[in-house]
């Protein structure tokens, strides 16, 4: 490709997948940016019913210092304070996809209302039909665990889309062998700029 290949990872709210495959993809030395297509950014809180909800402006550093002095124990204990320290080495805040007027050339999701809220933001926008890009959803839980996996079988998808020749006609096999190499359903369309 003669271009740098521009990668988005999309969550809800810009914290723990889209993160964690951010920071493995730019360790690999793709060209990466992550983005959440939540109004608000929800953390877990100290009950199912009692999230932490913060808007995009804030900075990972100010929910860290917020979380740290509302309960320290509980955020070390459930991980969400590592999570927040890694995010803020990686970049100041939560971005919304909404927001972003950047152009990739393979946007991936990490749950299917993502994928459709990615679409349906397409939908609204003023294109000029120049360049494609592919969309590509993997379910991916929103958990520790599931977003380490989760960013390994991005960076293997990514990996493989990378070095194909022709991307545009290679990818419907590229992902059926990914799909059931990593036994998961993939979502895949293509939207124009």
């Amino acid at each position: 490709m003669e271009h740098e290949f521009r990668i988005a990872v999309v969550c809800s709210s810009n914290q723990n997948r889209s993160m964690e495959a951010h920071s493995f993809l730019s360790k690999k030395g793709f060209c990466v940016k992550s983005f959440g297509t939540g109004n608000m950014v929800k953390l877990p809180g100290p009950a199912p019913d009692k999230p932490n909800i913060y808007d995009f402006s804030i900075t990972y550093d100010a929910m860290y210092r917020d979380l740290m002095q509302k309960d320290y124990e509980l955020y070390t204990q459930n991980g969400i304070l590592h999570m927040l320290d890694r995010n803020r080495r990686i970049k100041p805040n939560p971005e919304r996809f909404q927001s972003s007027k950047e152009k990739f050339d393979l946007i991936v999701t990490c749950e299917e209302r993502v994928y459709d809220q990615v679409l349906e933001d397409f939908e609204s926008r003023e294109k000029n039909d120049e360049q494609a890009v592919h969309i590509i959803n993997i379910d991916i839980q929103d958990n520790h665990e599931e977003a380490t996996i989760g960013a390994f079988m991005i960076c293997e998808l990514v990996t493989m889309l990378f070095a194909s020749e022709d991307l545009d006609n290679e990818i419907d096999e590229i992902l059926q062998e990914f799909e059931h190499k990593v036994n998961r359903p993939v979502l895949h369309t293509v939207q124009f700029y």
